[in-house]
């Protein structure tokens, strides 16, 4: 499987959706991992970091958009970002659909599958979001 992480667009947000070890571990499944040029930066990361742990640096939202089969984010994708979604792509995000009328009929007309992690369970049916081994169990 292809991932991809964008850099986030939305005014100060510094996180991203992926540490360099979250790319070493799906590199060690045979997934191929895209991370766009400086979206760790806001978070101390650099992209020689992602890159020594097997990820390609790509310039720009479009090579993830258009590639990736799994696209992992922090926020909600603005409104620049809807064009770039694709039918069966998944897209896994804080997306907050209840805040946002505009947001959720926008992202279901893209056709993506949307994974909002804010309501992501674990199996005693607590909240899982925050939990680091979310990732692992996901692949």
């Amino acid at each position: 499987m292809i991932v991809g992480v964008p850099r986030e667009i939305k005014p100060d947000e510094y996180r991203v959706a992926m540490l360099p070890s979250g790319v070493d571990e799906l590199k060690r499944h045979g997934h191929r991992v895209l991370i766009e040029r400086g979206a760790g930066m806001g978070s101390g990361m650099t992209d020689e970091q992602y890159s020594a742990n097997g990820a390609e640096i790509v310039d720009g939202p479009d090579p993830i958009f258009g590639q990736a089969e799994l696209v992992v984010k922090v926020k909600e994708p603005l409104a620049a970002e809807w064009p770039l979604l694709r039918p069966g792509q998944i897209l896994f995000t804080y997306f907050h659909f209840a805040a946002s009328e505009e947001l959720t009929r926008n992202v279901l007309a893209t056709g993506i599958t949307a994974v909002a992690y804010e309501t992501l369970r674990g199996p005693r049916g607590d909240l899982w979001p925050e939990s680091p081994v979310w990732l692992r169990r996901t692949f």
